[in-house]
Parts: C-alpha cells; structure tokens; sequence
C-alpha cells in the first residue's frame, strides 16, 4: 500500500474520508506484521484522522 499524504487528503470531502479509513483499515488487517505495507497503512490512518479532525 502506497502513503497516503494530507496533501492528497486535502480535497477530499468527510464521507469520502470515512470511505477511504475503512479501506486503508482493511489493508492494514490483511499486511503482514513489520512489513512496508503495515507501516504505510498506520501513517495513512494517521493522516486520515487528522483530516477529518481538520474538517
């Protein structure tokens, strides 16, 4: 899974915001433990809330 940045979380509204939480969440179930994937997962979440937070 690419990161996903606040600059590209920018332009989006709240509900796309939530739809797109519930499949970073669900990339990050499926990622093995310590892998890229994993980490990129958990830093785009953390984006994610920060925007909706923002909004």
């Amino acid at each position: 899974m690419k990161l996903i940045t606040q600059f590209e979380l920018a332009s989006k509204s709240k509900t796309e915001l939530h739809s797109l939480y519930r499949e970073t969440f669900n990339e990050l179930v499926k990622s093995d433990k310590n892998s890229p994937e994993r980490r990129n997962a958990l830093a785009s979440l953390e984006n994610i809330q920060r925007e909706l937070a923002y909004k």
